[in-house]
């Protein structure tokens, strides 16, 4: 087992890494201690997933709330269901409610946690890929609203991250290349040697090697506590985390979510901020390439939907980074270093999206 630590003053939250983590009676009995447990998951996860856990649990009992799958589901709807199951249960601030699934499960029971009574603890298993280097770390909870991606939400950290790796064996190929682009975007923003290794190692990735996996997870999960660490509620060097995301949220919620996954989204949203990077002077055309190259082989998608530029631009206005009017983006300077900016000509960013997403309004 590999371990993380995200110690943010007298609060603590170990990220655990490992196969056969989810039947561990000891991990359970340190991390998920409360005498109340409420085991959140999906309708798809849990037929997989809960009969390890329960052996984990070692016999106790718990609570239950299945969600339905997919990004059309993270509403304010699907909280509101946790909510119910809690107050059913009888559930009080004591209580635990742990999140087995992917990043939609950990987003939702997370914002639950932190909603019911006024916060309770969460104890995040991610079982994707994606969930397990980014969504389940940091304690950012959230669901949609149909005027944009995670506008409603809250801060809220997990106990604990308990990422069994032995969860990935059941991940559809698609997830595991949306995982993979959350990955490339740490190596991106933070660690031109990780990018390079993931340049050697897609392939391995791809092939699900135990090793490759294991190391990916680690190190992407390293450059976002120290993220974070710095940094806990996004005021300043958290939010180059979002490199690709404020494009990538656009494209989801002018397609409707759930019709792209949210990393490939991510992937061509951070095409777009390489290339505009490179037309705003930043960033060589040759990393660029290197970019849209990796995440090719990733089997994601490079190129946005043509919703339109005066759609995009619509979107893009909703960023949660726009502060006094003035939309903020993540731009490379280089592979391994970002920043975030206001400071870049619009009638650039207009062309850009003119030229990769169309013109006018799809």
């Amino acid at each position: 087992m590999q371990r993380v630590d995200l110690n943010l003053g007298d609060r603590r939250c170990p990220i655990l890494i490992g196969p056969g983590l989810l039947g561990s009676q000891a991990l359970l009995a340190e991390h998920a201690g409360a005498a109340q447990l409420m085991v959140v998951s999906s309708e798809t996860v849990a037929p997989l997933w809960l009969p390890r856990l329960r052996e984990g649990l070692a016999g106790r009992p718990f609570a239950q709330c299945l969600l339905l799958d997919g990004e059309e589901y993270k509403t304010l709807a699907s909280v509101a269901r946790i909510i119910d199951a809690l107050v059913d249960a009888r559930m009080n601030r004591d209580c635990m409610v742990i999140a087995l699934g992917g990043g939609v499960v950990g987003d939702i029971a997370g914002f639950a946690a932190a909603s019911y009574q006024r916060g309770v603890a969460c104890l995040q298993l991610p079982t994707t890929l994606l969930a397990q280097v980014d969504s389940a770390i940091g304690g950012k909870t959230a669901v949609n609203h149909p005027g944009g991606k995670n506008l409603i939400g809250a801060f809220h950290q997990p106990a604990a991250v308990i990422t069994d790796t032995d969860t990935l064996g059941t991940l559809p190929d698609r997830e595991l290349r949306a995982g993979l682009a959350e990955v490339i975007k740490a190596a991106l923003i933070a660690d031109a040697a990780f990018f390079a290794w993931l340049e050697r190692e897609i392939e391995a990735l791809l092939a699900r090697n135990p090793e490759a996996l294991a190391e990916a997870i680690r190190r992407a999960c390293e450059i976002k506590a120290a993220i974070v660490l710095s940094d806990e509620r996004e005021q300043g060097p958290r939010a180059l985390l979002n490199l690709g995301h404020s494009f990538g949220h656009a494209i989801e919620t002018g397609l409707g979510h759930g019709r792209w996954l949210h990393g490939e989204a991510v992937a061509a949203g951070i095409v777009l901020a390489a290339e505009f990077s490179e037309r705003c002077g930043r960033l060589a055309a040759g990393d660029v390439g290197r970019v849209r190259v990796l995440l090719a082989r990733a089997g994601l998608p490079v190129d946005p939907p043509r919703l339109g530029s005066e759609r995009m631009l619509s979107l893009l206005g909703m960023d949660k980074k726009v502060a006094g009017g003035q939309l903020r983006l993540v731009l490379l300077d280089a592979i391994g270093a970002a920043s975030c900016t206001a400071e870049f000509p619009r009638d650039a960013l207009q062309t850009l999206l003119e030229d990769r997403a169309g013109t006018g309004a799809a």
